[in-house]
């Protein structure tokens, strides 16, 4: 009797690009707890079937503008958090049109399709790299942007997008810029999962549990207490939540609004190395490396803003908890699921 009382109520749709990958399922997972239905747009190039849990798929790749444009029309979402697109720095360097086609030409399609529907609003997530280097010890959304390769550049150049597709089509969006995503899902349903992978706490735990090799530090000389370099993470369930507060916020109504989305409390590789080793129970094999070009010493967030509008605050990103839920994703994943190559060369802690 009581599903019956549901049957005539229609959850609120919201189209969720690149909803296959790390952040996004973590996101969708969020706005299905949050009583939304989320419906995937995914190529699965980097993203993965099995993270689309919680609605529908549509396979489809930003780069064909009518397959876009048929799945706006199909799906009519109320509103759209926007993930899809290529994000490892250093390839960015190397194949620079890679990321202007896909992060750049696919978000046009995009916001393309939208206005063909009558512009709901967008989350878009964008990223700590369009500030390049900076010398403050917590960095604002006031900061100037100077991003420093191809990747931030593309992310900035759709932040500009944006607030030019607002004044032609009134395109309300919210553009979040976070710091280091870490951690996986409290139940181990989803989690990170690239190949190869480039991220510092995955590495980590690989090196420990003896599954690679001595992971490399790039860099260990800078004007840090113990010589590396300094960033900002945040846990990944927290920044989903951002994501529907965002998300909220724009169907209440609420205007264009840029936030950073950090932790707000910064944490050296060597520290990260060192909580890896605690909760796995075993230390980390390290090799000192040279600096990587363009490195900044020090990224950590200004979260202020976030949490004065969106009234939002990260709760599960101890640096502990975020190792921990990591660590429990790991172990799950390679007794369920083929583990991927690992790239241990291609360590990213920027």
């Amino acid at each position: 009797m009581l599903s019956n009382l549901f049957d005539g109520l229609s959850m609120k749709k919201i189209l969720v690009t690149g909803g296959a990958g790390y952040i996004g399922s973590h996101t969708c997972k969020a706005l299905s707890k949050a009583g939304m239905e989320p419906i995937v747009f995914d190529n699965l190039v980097l993203g993965h079937q099995w993270a689309v849990k919680w609605g529908g798929l549509e396979v489809g790749d930003l780069l064909d503008r009518d397959r876009i444009v048929d799945v706006a029309k199909k799906v009519r979402p109320e509103g759209v958090i926007h993930f899809a697109g290529h994000s490892c720095v250093g390839e960015s360097v190397s194949d620079p049109a890679k990321y202007w086609r896909n992060n750049v030409a696919g978000t046009i399609n995009l916001l393309d399709a939208l206005v063909y529907i009558n512009s709901p609003p967008v989350v878009f997530s964008s990223s700590c790299t369009v500030y390049g280097i900076t010398n403050v010890d917590l960095i604002s959304e006031n900061v100037a942007v100077e991003p420093i390769n191809p990747y931030g550049e593309t992310k900035r150049a759709v932040e500009i997008m944006l607030k030019d597709y607002e004044v032609a089509a009134d395109l309300r969006h919210i553009v979040l810029r976070y710091f280091n995503a870490a951690g996986s899902d409290a139940d181990a349903e989803i989690g990170e999962s690239h190949n190869p992978e480039t991220h510092l706490i995955p590495l980590a735990i690989a090196s420990a549990a003896g599954d690679m090799k001595a992971l490399k530090i790039f860099g260990t000389d800078y004007s840090t207490a113990d010589g590396t370099c300094v960033r900002d993470y945040i846990h990944v369930t927290d920044l989903a939540d951002a994501h529907v507060r965002a998300l909220n916020y724009l169907l209440d109504g609420g205007d264009s609004n840029l936030f950073n989305l950090g932790a707000g409390v910064g944490y050296s590789v060597r520290e990260v190395v060192d909580a890896v080793g605690r909760i796995v129970g075993s230390p980390v094999p390290t090799e000192p490396s040279v600096r990587r070009p363009g490195d900044p010493t020090r990224l950590v967030a200004d979260t202020g803003h976030a949490r004065e509008i969106l009234h939002w605050k990260p709760v599960n990103s101890d640096l502990d908890n975020i190792v921990a839920t990591a660590w429990r994703w790991y172990q799950m994943r390679k007794q369920v699921l083929s583990w991927p190559g690992l790239g241990a060369d291609k360590l990213d802690v920027s």
